[in-house]
Protein backbone atom coordinates (compact mmCIF):
# COMPACT_ATOMS: atom_id res chain seq x y z
CA UNK A 1 0.00 0.00 0.00
CA UNK A 2 1.52 3.65 -0.80
CA UNK A 3 1.57 5.95 2.04
CA UNK A 4 -0.49 9.00 1.53
CA UNK A 5 1.95 12.30 1.52
CA UNK A 6 2.04 13.84 4.88
CA UNK A 7 3.35 17.60 6.69
CA UNK A 8 5.09 16.66 9.97
CA UNK A 9 5.78 18.82 12.85
CA UNK A 10 8.00 17.90 15.84
CA UNK A 11 7.68 19.98 19.35
CA UNK A 12 11.26 19.22 20.13
CA UNK A 13 14.36 17.01 19.20
CA UNK A 14 14.11 13.42 19.19
CA UNK A 15 10.37 12.47 19.41
CA UNK A 16 8.98 9.77 22.34
CA UNK A 17 5.40 9.82 20.54
CA UNK A 18 3.64 10.52 17.78
CA UNK A 19 0.41 11.93 17.26
CA UNK A 20 -1.65 11.26 13.37
CA UNK A 21 -3.61 14.09 13.01
CA UNK A 22 -6.55 13.25 10.03
CA UNK A 23 -7.73 16.66 8.53
CA UNK A 24 -11.49 17.37 7.19
CA UNK A 25 -13.64 17.53 4.20
CA UNK A 26 -11.56 19.95 1.39
CA UNK A 27 -9.21 20.50 3.81
CA UNK A 28 -5.35 18.96 3.90
CA UNK A 29 -2.03 18.05 6.11
CA UNK A 30 -1.74 21.56 6.50
CA UNK A 31 -4.75 22.07 8.15
CA UNK A 32 -3.64 22.17 11.48
CA UNK A 33 0.25 22.51 11.59
CA UNK A 34 -0.43 25.79 13.28
CA UNK A 35 -1.78 24.44 16.71
CA UNK A 36 1.07 22.38 17.07
CA UNK A 37 3.15 25.35 18.49
CA UNK A 38 0.05 26.58 20.56
CA UNK A 39 -0.05 23.64 21.97
CA UNK A 40 3.06 24.63 24.43
CA UNK A 41 4.41 20.97 24.83
CA UNK A 42 7.65 20.91 27.22
CA UNK A 43 10.85 20.45 26.63
CA UNK A 44 10.51 17.05 28.13
CA UNK A 45 7.15 16.04 25.91
CA UNK A 46 9.16 15.93 22.42
CA UNK A 47 6.21 14.54 19.86
CA UNK A 48 6.12 13.99 15.79
CA UNK A 49 2.58 15.48 14.99
CA UNK A 50 1.72 13.89 11.41
CA UNK A 51 -0.96 15.12 9.09
CA UNK A 52 -1.44 13.35 6.13
CA UNK A 53 -3.15 14.53 3.46
CA UNK A 54 -6.19 12.90 2.37
CA UNK A 55 -6.89 11.30 -1.44
CA UNK A 56 -8.97 13.54 -3.84
CA UNK A 57 -12.16 12.49 -5.22
CA UNK A 58 -15.33 13.14 -6.05
CA UNK A 59 -18.05 13.89 -3.21
CA UNK A 60 -21.74 13.22 -3.48
CA UNK A 61 -23.00 16.08 -1.05
CA UNK A 62 -20.85 18.71 -2.95
CA UNK A 63 -22.27 18.20 -6.18
CA UNK A 64 -19.71 15.62 -7.62
CA UNK A 65 -16.57 17.91 -7.01
CA UNK A 66 -13.43 16.29 -6.23
CA UNK A 67 -11.75 17.71 -3.51
CA UNK A 68 -9.35 15.76 -0.62
CA UNK A 69 -12.00 13.22 1.31
CA UNK A 70 -11.16 10.42 3.52
CA UNK A 71 -14.71 9.29 2.14
CA UNK A 72 -17.40 10.07 0.04
CA UNK A 73 -20.13 11.58 1.95
CA UNK A 74 -23.79 10.30 0.53
CA UNK A 75 -26.40 12.55 2.29
CA UNK A 76 -27.06 14.27 5.58
CA UNK A 77 -28.44 11.54 6.66
CA UNK A 78 -27.01 10.58 10.70
CA UNK A 79 -26.81 6.46 9.70
CA UNK A 80 -26.45 6.67 5.42
CA UNK A 81 -24.35 9.54 5.15
CA UNK A 82 -20.51 7.80 4.70
CA UNK A 83 -19.63 5.63 2.04
CA UNK A 84 -18.34 2.32 3.63
CA UNK A 85 -15.82 1.40 1.55
CA UNK A 86 -14.02 4.63 1.41
CA UNK A 87 -14.29 4.43 4.76
CA UNK A 88 -12.30 1.11 5.15
CA UNK A 89 -9.95 2.41 2.56
CA UNK A 90 -8.96 5.45 4.25
CA UNK A 91 -8.95 3.62 7.60
CA UNK A 92 -6.34 1.16 5.84
CA UNK A 93 -4.51 4.09 5.27
CA UNK A 94 -4.10 5.17 8.70
CA UNK A 95 -3.08 1.60 9.91
CA UNK A 96 -0.29 1.62 7.64
CA UNK A 97 0.53 5.34 9.10
CA UNK A 98 0.58 3.51 12.51
CA UNK A 99 2.85 1.10 11.35
CA UNK A 100 5.26 3.36 9.97
CA UNK A 101 5.43 4.98 13.20
CA UNK A 102 6.07 2.01 14.87
CA UNK A 103 9.27 0.78 12.19
CA UNK A 104 10.69 4.80 12.75
CA UNK A 105 10.89 3.37 16.59
CA UNK A 106 7.80 4.65 18.53
CA UNK A 107 5.83 2.04 20.04
CA UNK A 108 2.11 1.67 19.83
CA UNK A 109 1.13 3.35 23.38
CA UNK A 110 2.91 5.98 22.10
CA UNK A 111 1.12 6.82 19.36
CA UNK A 112 -2.59 9.24 19.18
CA UNK A 113 -4.63 8.87 16.36
CA UNK A 114 -6.49 12.17 15.61
CA UNK A 115 -8.93 14.13 13.45
CA UNK A 116 -11.21 16.36 12.54
CA UNK A 117 -15.01 15.57 11.17
CA UNK A 118 -14.36 13.44 8.88
CA UNK A 119 -10.80 13.04 9.49
CA UNK A 120 -12.32 12.25 13.22
CA UNK A 121 -14.81 9.47 11.96
CA UNK A 122 -11.40 7.92 10.08
CA UNK A 123 -9.80 7.15 13.58
CA UNK A 124 -12.65 6.60 15.25
CA UNK A 125 -13.11 3.44 12.97
CA UNK A 126 -9.75 2.66 13.20
CA UNK A 127 -9.94 2.62 16.97
CA UNK A 128 -13.17 0.58 17.14
CA UNK A 129 -11.54 -1.95 14.70
CA UNK A 130 -7.63 -1.95 15.95
CA UNK A 131 -6.00 -4.94 17.20
CA UNK A 132 -2.84 -2.61 18.48
CA UNK A 133 -3.43 -0.83 21.88
CA UNK A 134 -2.44 2.68 21.20
CA UNK A 135 -1.80 5.78 23.45
CA UNK A 136 -5.20 7.10 23.01
CA UNK A 137 -7.96 8.75 20.64
CA UNK A 138 -8.60 12.72 19.68
CA UNK A 139 -12.18 13.26 17.74
CA UNK A 140 -13.04 16.76 17.15
CA UNK A 141 -16.51 18.01 15.52
CA UNK A 142 -16.46 14.13 14.22
CA UNK A 143 -19.16 11.01 14.86
CA UNK A 144 -19.13 7.73 14.41
CA UNK A 145 -19.05 6.58 10.57
CA UNK A 146 -20.16 2.88 9.90
CA UNK A 147 -22.75 2.55 13.11
CA UNK A 148 -23.86 -0.38 11.70
CA UNK A 149 -20.57 -1.60 12.56
CA UNK A 150 -20.84 -1.65 16.21
CA UNK A 151 -21.60 -4.70 17.52
CA UNK A 152 -18.70 -6.47 15.75
CA UNK A 153 -15.94 -3.74 17.49
CA UNK A 154 -12.75 -5.44 18.21
CA UNK A 155 -10.99 -2.91 19.84
CA UNK A 156 -9.16 -2.10 22.92
CA UNK A 157 -11.49 -0.56 25.59
CA UNK A 158 -9.50 0.96 28.11
CA UNK A 159 -8.01 3.52 25.66
CA UNK A 160 -8.24 6.87 26.34
CA UNK A 161 -11.06 9.18 24.46
CA UNK A 162 -10.96 12.56 23.89
CA UNK A 163 -14.16 14.08 22.02
CA UNK A 164 -14.93 17.71 21.48
CA UNK A 165 -17.11 19.45 19.48
CA UNK A 166 -18.98 23.24 18.79
CA UNK A 167 -22.51 23.63 19.94
CA UNK A 168 -23.31 26.01 17.22
CA UNK A 169 -21.73 23.25 14.42
CA UNK A 170 -24.41 23.96 11.67
CA UNK A 171 -21.86 20.82 9.41
CA UNK A 172 -21.68 18.04 11.87
CA UNK A 173 -24.66 18.86 14.38
CA UNK A 174 -23.49 18.34 17.95
CA UNK A 175 -26.27 15.57 18.80
CA UNK A 176 -24.01 13.52 16.21
CA UNK A 177 -21.02 13.83 18.35
CA UNK A 178 -22.67 13.52 21.83
CA UNK A 179 -24.53 10.23 20.21
CA UNK A 180 -21.11 8.66 19.40
CA UNK A 181 -19.40 9.64 22.16
CA UNK A 182 -22.17 8.13 24.37
CA UNK A 183 -22.38 4.85 21.62
CA UNK A 184 -18.53 4.82 22.68
CA UNK A 185 -18.94 5.03 26.55
CA UNK A 186 -21.58 2.19 26.46
CA UNK A 187 -18.83 -0.24 24.46
CA UNK A 188 -16.57 0.63 27.79
CA UNK A 189 -14.47 3.46 26.36
CA UNK A 190 -12.92 6.21 29.12
CA UNK A 191 -14.14 9.33 27.00
CA UNK A 192 -13.59 12.95 28.19
CA UNK A 193 -16.32 14.77 26.44
CA UNK A 194 -15.92 19.08 25.74
CA UNK A 195 -18.45 21.27 23.76
CA UNK A 196 -17.84 24.88 23.37
CA UNK A 197 -19.62 27.29 21.66
CA UNK A 198 -18.54 27.76 18.08
CA UNK A 199 -19.41 26.38 15.17
CA UNK A 200 -17.30 23.94 12.89
CA UNK A 201 -14.07 24.93 14.07
CA UNK A 202 -11.14 24.93 16.96
CA UNK A 203 -11.13 27.20 19.47
CA UNK A 204 -8.39 28.52 21.96
CA UNK A 205 -10.36 27.16 25.30
CA UNK A 206 -9.77 23.37 23.14
CA UNK A 207 -6.40 23.88 22.01
CA UNK A 208 -6.27 24.20 25.74
CA UNK A 209 -8.19 21.26 26.52
CA UNK A 210 -6.24 18.78 23.80
CA UNK A 211 -2.60 20.12 25.52
CA UNK A 212 -3.77 18.81 29.04
CA UNK A 213 -5.46 15.49 27.52
CA UNK A 214 -1.75 14.84 25.48
CA UNK A 215 0.18 15.63 28.88
CA UNK A 216 -2.16 13.28 30.63
CA UNK A 217 -2.07 10.56 27.84
CA UNK A 218 1.85 10.66 27.69
CA UNK A 219 2.40 10.98 31.63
Amino acid sequence: MQLPETVEVTSGDNPVGSVIWLHGLGADGHDFEPIVPELRLPAELPLRFVFPHAPVRPVTINGGMAMRAWYDILSLDANGRADADGVRESTALLEALIECEQQRGIAPDKIVIAGFSQGGAIAINAVLHSTTKLAGLMALSAYIALPGELAGSTGHRDLPVFMAHGTFDPIVPMQWGRASADQLTALGYDVEWRDYPMAHAVCPAEIADIRNWLLSVFA
